[in-house]
């Protein structure tokens, strides 16, 4: 690996006000419980990956990126996540060669994309 080489993205955190109500979205979309589970941060580890909710982050001026989640079928996850708290932002929509994209907002506004490929 040369020094300009990067693993891909493995951690991702978002600033939550509310654990509780962002601790239960990303439990839907993720599927999964979280494995760190504390009153200063809520982790999940999922696919390689690390995603870790940080409470009062806003009032430290976190911001969150957009992630887009692979799911096998997306109007499923978004009646998931929406039951959960989720907000739909943008409904599925082909993108192109059947590619469905959509994007939700978790209870502190934090954008949350979706990917189903054909």
């Amino acid at each position: 690996m040369t020094s300009s080489s990067t693993g891909g993205i493995k951690t991702v955190l978002h600033p939550v006000s509310d654990t509780a109500k962002a601790k239960a979205v990303y439990t839907a979309l993720l599927g999964v419980p979280p494995q760190v589970d504390e009153p200063y941060y809520v982790g999940f580890d999922v696919a390689g990956q690390h995603i870790g909710l940080v409470p009062g982050g806003g009032a430290q001026g976190m911001t969150s990126p957009v992630a887009y989640w692979h799911v096998p079928d997306i109007e499923a996850k978004l009646a998931e996540v929406t039951a959960a708290g989720a907000t739909l932002k943008e409904p599925a929509h082909d993108v192109g060669g059947g590619r469905l994209v959509a994007s939700v907002t978790d209870p502190d506004g934090n954008v949350l994309g979706l990917i189903q490929d054909p």
